[in-house]
This record gives structure tokens, C-alpha cells and sequence, in this order.
């Protein structure tokens, strides 16, 4: 099947702190790498500065290790990386 429309990115934000370490992505296979960023209200796709690099596991989970510290109002932007 193909698909007709894939997220470029994923965004995450959170109203409060939150320690996350694990996040789910829809769509993308296991053992793809995935890029994490912290979000950027001002960039084009929400992505500021580059925190880590996960692959992804079975069901679009993605561990964080170690676990990722999102202040309130804060958030993360996770992409694939291309290949």
C-alpha cells in the first residue's frame, strides 16, 4: 500500500513539566532513525536545537534514554532522519 500523505514531523508539547521517556510515532517502521529536537516556536518546522538520535521500535515506540526534561509550554520535534 502507498501511503498518500506522511508527517514530516511529529511535535510534542506538554502545559507542564514532564519527564518523557518513551513517545510513540505513527507510520514510521521499526529500526528507522529518528532525530529529536527541542521545539522552536520561530522555526519553519518547529525545530531548534538537535538533543538526540533514537531508532524507532516495534510499534513506532521510541525509548529515550535518557528520558527527555520538558518544561512547561516546552516541547520536542522528532523527523526521520533521510537516508
Amino acid at each position: 500500500m502507498i501511503s498518500l500523505y506522511e508527517d514530516p514531523v511529529f511535535t510534542f508539547r506538554f502545559e507542564e513539566d514532564r519527564l518523557v521517556d518513551r513517545f510513540q510515532l505513527e507510520g514510521v517502521p521499526f529500526g528507522a532513525l529518528v532525530v529529536v529536537c527541542q521545539w522552536a516556536a520561530d522555526a519553519p518546522d518547529g525545530a531548534g536545537p538537535e538533543l538526540a538520535r533514537w531508532l524507532v521500535g516495534d510499534g513506532g515506540w521510541v525509548t529515550a534514554m535518557p528520558p527527555l526534561l520538558v518544561r512547561a509550554g516546552g516541547g520536542f520535534v522528532v523527523r526521520r532522519e533521510a537516508l
